[in-house]
């Protein structure tokens, strides 16, 4: 399929859901990285004037933010920016009673960071009678790179069927800024945090063996790994039955 085909059939898909749920808005957190961009594109081509970014920094790198607003900028879309730092800090401390360590590179930790983003999405998803509109791609979603009721915690997904390669793809076609399409993949967990570092796979490895089911032994053990222990991501709760 061309990308302008994928494009239409997309924004199509979004068009649908707004009018499927009576929603009027679309609700898009912009952490500066190509998956966010992407879709601040695809929803700003669906709802002109009512779509809404937001950038949440939590003990970020201030690049983040930067480029989150060069999205925003590019797309013309409206952007509020919501410091999550203090918030974050107070959490932390009633949690441990002890202050938060600056970088510390512990999911335990570092997950709240997203699960307040989410809440704070939801906050203006309400406000504006919207969707939060997730950025999980396949290749992320297949060895659950998200964290669960946080990035993960969204009302629609949109380029869940696009592997990595194909989102950047995308992106140009869009005219997504070249310094975010250019940028080093993160979640921004940490400072110099590094998706690729943390899976112990490369995008390119990953698309690769999502596609064909091809890869050397360690990318397949990895991979097949990291799905298993993450399929509880992709379900909602279990249900005991009746």
């Amino acid at each position: 399929m061309l990308l302008n085909e994928k494009v239409d059939k997309l924004t199509a898909w979004l068009e649908t859901k707004l009018e499927e749920t009576g929603a009027k808005s679309f609700i898009v957190g912009l952490s500066g990285g190509v998956d966010s961009a992407v879709i601040a594109g695809l929803c700003k081509h669906v709802r002109p004037n009512d779509t809404y970014g937001v950038v949440m920094p939590c003990h970020s790198d201030p690049n983040d933010a930067r480029y989150g607003k060069m999205v925003a900028d590019a797309f013309d879309i409206p952007v509020k920016e919501v410091v999550l730092d203090e918030v974050f800090d107070t959490l932390v401390t009633k949690l441990t009673d002890e202050p938060y360590e600056s970088n510390k590179r512990d999911l335990t930790f570092a997950n709240i960071k997203p699960r307040l983003r989410m809440t704070t999405l939801y906050f203006y998803a309400s406000k504006y009678g919207g969707l939060v509109v997730g950025t999980g791609n396949k290749a992320e979603l297949t060895v659950g790179f998200f964290t669960k009721y946080g990035d993960g915690g969204c009302d629609l997904l949109p380029i869940a069927n696009l592997v990595k390669y194909e989102v950047f793809e995308m992106a140009k076609y869009l005219g997504v800024p070249q310094p975010i399409i250019d940028k080093k993949p993160s979640a921004g967990l940490w400072y110099d945090h590094d998706d690729e570092e943390e899976m112990g796979v490369t995008y390119q490895e990953l698309d690769h063996y999502i596609l064909t089911g091809e890869g050397t032994p360690k990318v397949k053990e990895i991979v097949e790994k990291l799905h298993r222990k993450s399929e509880h991501k992709r379900n909602m709760p279990p249900i005991p039955p009746e």
